[in-house]
């Protein structure tokens, strides 16, 4: 195997955090596998024309960022990836875990609230249904009961949709999936969040599709940088999240929806609209498909707000897009499960996802006041944090002198989980110096309390030996 040499272009700074920036672009790209051995640091030298100081000094920061890990007699490797959703990966495990490292790195909602009532509907279905139709094969007509929910859940999210443009999908991600390999075809422009959902663009990456950044600042994505990608660059599709949006939390105004509907409209972009959070927040502004209906695939779904193992998603787009999103559907997977739409349908046509996902809101809102009590109790300088008090994370720009990738590494070491800037940066050497904190995976609110209280440690402690330096 070739010598692994850093890519150093470009690059200012001291050289030995030169090589740390290049290594850690290599790992989040693939290029450096979990595992793979590094050349000794006295032969890197040799081979980029640096002092054996240089890299050694390289190596010993890329150890304290929790990128490679050194065994003696050995020499140096680059370390396997935590279980948690990395740059283009996925999750290795979702299991909400009452012991080990505390994991505020993972979105999800609290799962308890619906057992009941899907209990409920099993039993329903077991005593008083004929199941045969949801035991075979389904055709556009047999799914009539289904849309006529998914018509329901939609208005509840603000978006008006006829019959010939709703489809069923398995959740959300699968929906995005179609959007993706429905409308975009290989060598297509697909334009993302500067910060982003990053599944995506391994759907992308594996369909041959390009991607590029638009950019944000702190109202979120800027409606100018799209339309100069708009005029340049020829893009086919934008996929944004406008409501609670990961990992910022921002969501639009109805000021900035507007004008990005009016670029797609102008420029005939489709957006792929991700709003599987808008049941959070039901004071949302109007979804960018009541701007746009014609250039708008609006995706959203029950797992975020009335129970995570719902995989039922609600996909709506124009009819002229119709024919290819089915397609996209039927060769993933064909049609989705007959049986979970059925109990997704009457969840929604009885009102209980409408409960349930009232339920999650009033959860949201107290495991954001909670996370204010830890982060910045009263009497204590307030920590500075961007949060929604309806979402379910909270988005954390670290002090100037600390490094994201420097930060997880320490929390980790205290066992908790977070996720770093990086992780959802379609560029990764433009990320910001941020974490995202996930309040809602841990069952245990004593746990999350923990999981808090030891991030905020982190950060005080920090802060005191930046001071003393200074």
């Amino acid at each position: 195997m070739a010598i692994w040499l850093p890519n150093l272009n470009g690059r200012s700074g001291p050289k030995y955090l030169q090589i740390v920036e290049a290594m850690a672009e290599d790992i989040a790209s693939g290029r450096l596998a979990p595992g793979a051995q590094l050349p000794p640091h006295r032969e890197l030298a040799y081979q980029i024309g640096v002092s054996a100081n240089t890299t050694s000094r390289a190596y010993a920061e890329a150890v304290t960022r929790a990128l490679l890990r050194g065994e003696v007699g050995r020499g140096s490797f680059v370390r396997a990836a935590e279980p948690m959703m990395h740059q283009g990966g996925v999750a290795n495990s979702l299991r909400r875990d009452a012991q080990g490292p505390i994991d505020l790195s993972r979105n999800l909602p609290l799962a308890g609230f619906s057992q009941q009532h899907i209990r409920q509907a099993l039993h329903t279905l077991a005593e008083g249904s004929d199941l045969s139709p949801l035991l075979d094969y389904q055709s556009d007509a047999d799914l009539d009961r289904h849309i006529d929910a998914w018509q329901h859940w939609l208005a509840y999210c603000g978006v008006d949709a006829i019959r010939s443009e709703v489809m069923t999908t398995v959740g959300g991600q699968h929906a995005l999936f179609c959007a993706v390999a429905g409308v975009l075809k290989a060598g297509d422009l697909l334009l993302t969040e500067a910060l982003t959902y990053m599944p995506v663009q391994a759907m992308a990456e594996r369909l041959g599709v390009t991607t590029a950044a638009v950019a944000m600042d702190p109202q979120g994505v800027q409606p100018e940088a799209f339309e100069a990608l708009c005029r340049h660059a020829r893009p086919r599709a934008f996929y944004l999240t406008p409501t609670l949006q990961a990992p910022t939390t921002v969501t639009l105004d109805d000021e900035r929806r507007a004008e990005i509907a009016e670029i797609a409209m102008r420029h005939d972009v489709i957006l792929i609209e991700d709003d599987v959070f808008a049941p959070l927040k039901p004071d949302r502004p109007a979804p960018l498909a009541t701007h746009a209906p014609d250039h708008t695939i609006y995706v959203t779904s029950l797992s975020k707000s009335v129970a995570p193992g719902l995989r039922v998603g609600i996909l709506k787009a124009p009819q002229r897009l119709m024919p290819a999103l089915r397609h996209a559907a039927n060769l993933s997977l064909w049609m989705a499960p007959p049986l979970t739409a059925e109990i997704g349908a009457r969840l929604i046509l009885d009102g209980t996802a409408e409960t349930l996902a009232e339920q999650q809101r009033r959860a949201a809102r107290h495991r954001q006041t909670l996370a204010r009590s830890v982060l910045s109790p009263p009497g204590a300088t307030p920590m500075s944090y961007q949060a929604d008090p309806q979402g379910l994370h909270l988005w954390l720009p670290l002090p100037p002198d600390l490094r994201a990738d420097v930060f997880r590494a320490q929390c980790a070491q205290s066992e908790v989980l977070v996720s770093e800037g990086r992780s959802f940066a379609l560029a990764p050497r433009d990320a910001p110096e941020a974490v995202r904190l996930c309040l809602s995976h841990e069952v245990s609110e004593d746990r999350l309390t923990t999981g808090l209280q030891r991030v905020a440690h982190l950060l005080r402690e920090s802060r005191k030996s930046h001071a003393l330096q200074i």
